[in-house]
């Protein structure tokens, strides 16, 4: 009796890990997607010079980093997936909202610094926590480049 209730308990869990996980992820989503729209007159490029335009700009260097944790159910799937190996898609979303929260936050930087443009685009990435050192908790991604910022700025 004492194993159908531990078994009843976690798929109790799954399934609130699963919907407040989803609940959760639309709603970053809904907020990444609104901030991309404001701040996409910050170009960001991963080249590593200026355009041949902007070789008289300021240069600041801008940076933006996130934490963000994987829920309950995202967890369970990536364990089970472990077994069989491929592709982990519970973690491809997890790590999709990082980088993409990870370069707003750093064309923030920049739009407070008057920039118009940043350049050469770099990530890191670390695991953060974990489950014994054997699943992901959570992830952080530090996105950097330098800022372009006009004369006269």
């Amino acid at each position: 009796m004492e194993v159908l209730f531990q078994l009843a308990i976690f798929f109790i869990l799954l399934a609130l890990g699963y919907l407040f996980g989803r609940r959760a992820e639309s709603k970053h989503y809904q907020q990444i997607f609104a901030r991309e729209d404001q701040l996409r007159h910050i170009v960001v490029l991963n080249q590593r010079f200026p355009p041949p335009g902007m070789l008289a700009h300021r240069t600041d260097m801008v940076c933006g980093n996130v934490v963000i944790s994987v829920d309950y159910f995202k967890t369970v799937v990536a364990s089970l997936r472990n077994l069989v190996g491929g592709n982990i898609s519970a973690y491809e979303s997890l790590l999709d909202r990082a980088r993409r929260e990870a370069v707003l936050r750093m064309q923030e930087q920049a739009s407070l610094r008057g920039a118009e443009t940043v350049i050469n685009l770099k990530f890191e990435t670390a695991r953060v926590s974990g489950n014994a050192g054997r699943a992901i908790g959570s992830v952080e991604v530090l996105a950097y480049g330098t800022a372009l910022i006009g004369p006269g700025k």
